[in-house]
């Protein structure tokens, strides 16, 4: 299935139906959604030390601790001790297992009690109590953890970034946004904000920025079992052909921008810490070699041209933070915009991008909008979110890339045909990540 529509007041969302597509916390329709999936929530070399000092972790509006055991497994436990409810933040990690600092009582990485030494009949008591516990799979650099129900968790998500041996993966780049996930997941699906946001004045700029002669993207939605991909179509610079950047969205919070190099896949993750914070991971690995030492040196210090990370403080809602951020105009230089880019702030990660969605308000209020057809994408993907889990909550109907662990292996796609040429025949197989096709790949700027 597969349509182009001028919008129409059926898309515009409500603000009950807004509410519901952004409210993540614990008993939440969509929260109950995203908590069907696998999700990132650090670096692995965040906790590179076994027995080193915990983290705090937030996610989808809980707040956690994490650390790495004796043994090295990791642990992500609900912060307040279900003794007497004081934070394990302060615990000591030893001997294979958080011990709170207030009464002694020690978890291992899987939540059982395995230390009560305040207790006097310790043995009848301890095997009772449990700390609320996460699984947890470290990958490729990443730990993901699994909030949902489940005693066993679905099968973890095989993307290319996953399953690629570890010399070939990039060290994770992350970034906080201070908005809801939502709206800043739409920006990858947003194409026409390429021409402008990312764009430089005169293609001659040393900056590195987009400079496009067909502004008018016309965009085709794919409806897929996973969530939908979508071709954004121009004119093409260097012929008479189209150009077709096709964008890949999985359910709920994955996207794989069109892809711009031939030996690169990759994968970005909006992960919702709650209502108010979002923390994106973009996952990349090389096809053809090992990630160089001065590669992974840029990627954990991606922001490095434009002020780099703020220093952070135990509060997973300063992790990741750009020191060029909403309080300070992103360090905007005016006369940057006005000789060389249309944003006076360089094209470096997604700090553009999240110039234009933050400052939408923490939650975009979306009765104001008025949607175009460049927006079909942003449309069907709102709709598909809210259809998913209001489905989930009335029938228990989980979404098909929960247990289907091959519907992950996707690609996404740039590239020319004539006009006659369908984009979803011509990239059929290059859309397939095991189809054994080369990427179709188009360079962006």
């Amino acid at each position: 299935m597969n349509f182009t529509k001028k919008p129409s007041e059926d898309d515009m969302l409500s603000s009950d139906d807004n509410e519901l597509l952004c409210r993540i916390g614990p008993t939440s329709i969509m929260g109950d959604l995203l908590r069907q999936y696998w999700m990132p929530f650090l670096p692995s070399a965040d906790l590179d030390e076994p027995d080193g000092p915990p983290l705090r972790v937030r996610l989808l509006g809980e707040d956690l601790v994490a650390f790495r055991d004796t043994r090295g497994q990791v642990g992500l436990l609900a912060e307040r001790c279900p003794h007497r409810r004081a934070s394990l933040f302060f615990g000591r990690n030893e001997a294979c297992g958080l011990r709170c600092a207030y009464h002694g009582w020690k978890f291992d990485a899987i939540g059982a009690c395995v230390d009560m030494p305040s207790e006097l009949n310790a043995a009848a008591f301890q095997h009772k109590i449990r700390a609320r516990a996460y699984p947890v799979r470290d990958v490729n650099g990443v730990l993901w953890t699994y909030m949902g129900a489940r005693p066993v968790p679905p099968p973890f998500p095989p993307f290319e970034v996953n399953t690629l041996p570890a010399e070939q993966v990039y060290p994770p780049v992350l970034m906080l946004f201070e908005c809801n996930w939502v709206q800043a997941l739409e920006g990858d699906i947003d194409s026409a904000h390429i021409d402008w946001v990312h764009s430089k004045l005169r293609p001659e700029s040393p900056y590195r920025g987009t400079w496009h002669g067909d502004r008018r993207p016309r965009l085709e939605v794919l409806h897929t079992d996973y969530g939908a991909c979508y071709s954004a179509r121009r004119r093409s610079e260097i012929d008479d052909r189209n150009w077709h950047r096709i964008t890949q969205y999985l359910v709920p919070f994955f996207t794989m921008i069109a892809a711009s190099d031939p030996a690169t896949v990759s994968v970005r993750t909006w992960v919702p810490l709650d209502d108010q914070y979002t923390l994106q991971f973009v996952m990349r690995a090389r096809l053809d070699r090992a990630v160089s030492k001065d590669e992974r040196r840029q990627a954990r210090d991606p922001f490095a041209d434009w002020g780099g990370y703020a220093p952070a403080t135990s509060d997973p809602r300063t992790r990741y933070y750009t020191r060029a951020n909403l309080h300070n105009d992103y360090l905007v230089d005016r006369q940057l915009a006005k000789a060389d880019l249309m944003l006076g702030i360089p094209f470096v990660g997604n700090l553009q991008d999240r110039v234009m969605t933050e400052t939408m308000g923490t939650i975009c209020d979306r009765r104001e909008e008025h949607l175009s057809t460049t927006d079909a994408m942003i449309i069907h993907v709102r709709h598909r979110l809210i259809a998913d889990a209001r489905a989930l909550r009335a029938q228990g109907t989980i979404p098909a890339n929960v247990d289907d662990a091959a519907l992950y292996r996707v690609r996404p796609a740039s590239l020319l045909l004539a006009e006659s040429e369908s984009w979803i025949a011509a990239t059929d197989k290059a859309r397939q990540a095991d189809a054994g096709v080369p990427i179709a790949w188009v360079p962006f700027v």
